[in-house]
């Protein structure tokens, strides 16, 4: 089930899997903001933006994640459009 992935198994392949599973839960950027999403295609639309926030995009946060561990501490280090909501979803699945 999506919903179930270990941490441990967690990849770009799957991960988007995950992020659906979730959609309609509550999540809380940084600052203490909640919202909730909803998954359309390869889109996450926040109900707290106006624009969408795409898979290539997250694709990228995990993979500077990856690649530079300890120094992404943050959204604001992401350097990505929606990175509150990125960092929010992301950290709180377990990515």
């Amino acid at each position: 089930m999506a919903g179930e992935i270990e941490k441990e198994q967690i990849t770009l392949e799957n991960y988007w899997e995950l992020i659906t599973a979730h959609q309609g839960e509550t999540f809380y950027t940084k600052t203490g903001l909640p919202f909730t999403y909803q998954v359309i295609g390869k889109e996450l639309f926040a109900d707290r933006r106006e624009r969408s926030i795409n898979r290539q995009t997250f694709e990228k946060a995990i993979m500077r994640i990856l690649e530079t561990p300890g120094d992404i501490r943050g959204p604001k280090a992401l350097k990505l459009y929606g990175a509150p909501y990125i960092w929010a979803v992301l950290t709180q699945i377990g990515i």
